[in-house]
């Protein structure tokens, strides 16, 4: 799953919020570069950061680096703090090899805009992909994005929910499942929740393997 949004719309806190929801007997781990997730009630919780060069211009650790190190922890969940760049096409690689219940963040102003920020991020690596390449990786890996976003009246609220459903002919068709309706202001502060779409989840083959009623 990815949670995208602008600065200061509530990101983490939802990451955080949803690590409520991990079971107590998996393994997770996180990556950030400054620590900021206070993940609750996970028990077998393993701590990554990166660490900036020296002024000698040697020893950095990268997300990448330890992106690539994680996987050799045997982890249930990978979740990484946000991805701003290369280390993108590993994290996509770690949700298609066995860990498709990591989770992350991005900048966007829209789950259509977090597929292209992702489809970018993935080409700043050393790796030479072609695009059709790369969409089928964020198609396979990627099962949920999660919009977040400050209002006017400054609260924060998750406006959007979709499924990456489908890859067809080169393109990512994404399925609405939840937006936000508002439903006017009081006092100064915008009202409204999220509704269904309707459509409902179209890709429930994961849920069934993991013994849950769709």
């Amino acid at each position: 799953m990815t949670e995208s949004g602008g600065t200061a719309s509530g990101k983490t806190t939802l990451l955080n919020c949803l690590s409520e929801y991990i079971g107590t007997d998996e393994r997770v781990v996180t990556i950030e570069d400054s620590a900021e997730l206070r993940l609750q009630g996970i028990e077998n919780l393993v701590r990554l950061e990166t660490r900036n060069a020296d002024t000698e211009g040697v020893r950095q650790i990268s997300i990448r680096d330890l992106i690539r190190q994680a996987l050799r922890m045997r982890p249930d969940r990978i979740i990484v703090g946000e991805v701003r760049g290369a280390e993108a096409l590993d994290l996509l690689q770690a949700m298609n090899t066995g860990h498709d219940g990591s989770l992350s963040t991005g900048h966007a102003n829209s789950p259509v805009d977090m597929i292209r920020r992702l489809e970018t991020m993935t080409l700043m690596s050393e790796v030479e992909l072609p695009l059709i390449a790369v969409r089928g990786q964020i198609a396979s890996a990627i099962d949920i994005i999660v919009q977040v976003e400050r209002l006017r009246d400054g609260s924060r609220r998750v406006v959007s929910v979709d499924e990456v459903a489908d890859f067809t002919d080169g393109e990512i068709e994404l399925n609405n499942l939840y937006s936000f309706v508002s439903e006017g202001e009081e006092n100064g502060h915008i009202k409204g929740c999220l509704r269904p779409s309707g459509g409902g989840l179209k890709n429930t083959w994961k849920l069934k393997k993991a013994g849950m009623a769709t």
